[in-house]
């Protein structure tokens, strides 16, 4: 019999908290840039900006306010190129799980706990880096935009993956590296950790997301669970 307050599942945001896919996006912007002859950009500042989106990419490496008229045109090449790109498997920086993930996911397959994946990614581009870094198989769901008819900071994504995976979701963990993550667990009544090691822009305040946790590395999740012997962690106060 499970005791009362077991995890019962854990479900992570995809860039940048399970998987640093940030090489992909480097490589994309500044590819479109050369193809343009405009200069590279710096690759720390496309890094620090993955996690808000394409549109927000294609602004930071053209200069473009959000209703410039090229915008939308420009995002749909950016798309077309990382998705050719991201098909090569054979790329010479594929994404990849962040350090301390492999013995998590290892720790999480031998205790039975389900883990899945809840992401505002397109399933097209989800599954093809899940399936590379051969996760497809073992994560036990995959919920995108294209699954839900509201994506995070809404919970449906999250409720979702919990019907799929049989978990309570008072009794789950969502990990991510956005605000919207964090508000997206807390509105479905998970508890929280921030990933402080992903896609952090410069104007975050991620100590002002009140987060449950707050790791500043992947290798820390293992050791916080087991910290709390599998039990659910008892909430951080929140100020």
């Amino acid at each position: 019999m499970s005791q009362p307050n077991a995890i019962e599942g854990i479900f992570f945001d995809l860039d940048g908290t399970l998987l640093d896919t940030s090489e992909d996006f480097i490589f994309t912007v500044n590819k479109m840039l050369a193809d343009d002859n405009m200069p590279a950009i710096d690759s720390e500042l496309i890094r620090s900006h993955v996690s808000e989106g394409s549109r927000k990419l294609v602004q930071l490496a053209y200069g473009l306010e959000p209703s410039d008229p090229k915008l939308e045109s420009l995002r749909s090449r950016l798309l077309d190129e990382y998705n050719e790109y991201i098909n090569n498997d054979r790329r010479e920086k594929a994404a990849k799980l962040y350090d301390g993930m492999p013995m998590l996911l290892d720790t999480l397959d031998d205790k039975a706990i389900p883990w899945g994946v809840v992401t505002n990614k397109p399933s097209a581009y989800a599954k093809i880096l899940l399936d590379q870094a051969d996760l497809s198989q073992r994560s036990k769901t995959l919920i995108c935009p294209d699954h839900v008819k509201l994506t995070k900071p809404n919970p449906e994504a999250l409720l979702v993956a919990c019907q799929q995976t049989d978990a309570n979701p008072a009794k789950c963990i969502y990990i991510g590296d956005h605000l919207r993550d964090i508000e997206a667990g807390r509105n479905a009544g998970m508890v929280t950790i921030a990933a402080l090691y992903g896609f952090i822009s410069p104007i975050d305040t991620p100590d002002q997301w009140h987060a449950d946790y707050n790791v500043s590395s992947a290798e820390e999740i293992l050791p916080l669970l087991e910290k709390y012997k599998w039990q659910l962690p008892r909430r951080a106060t929140h100020v």
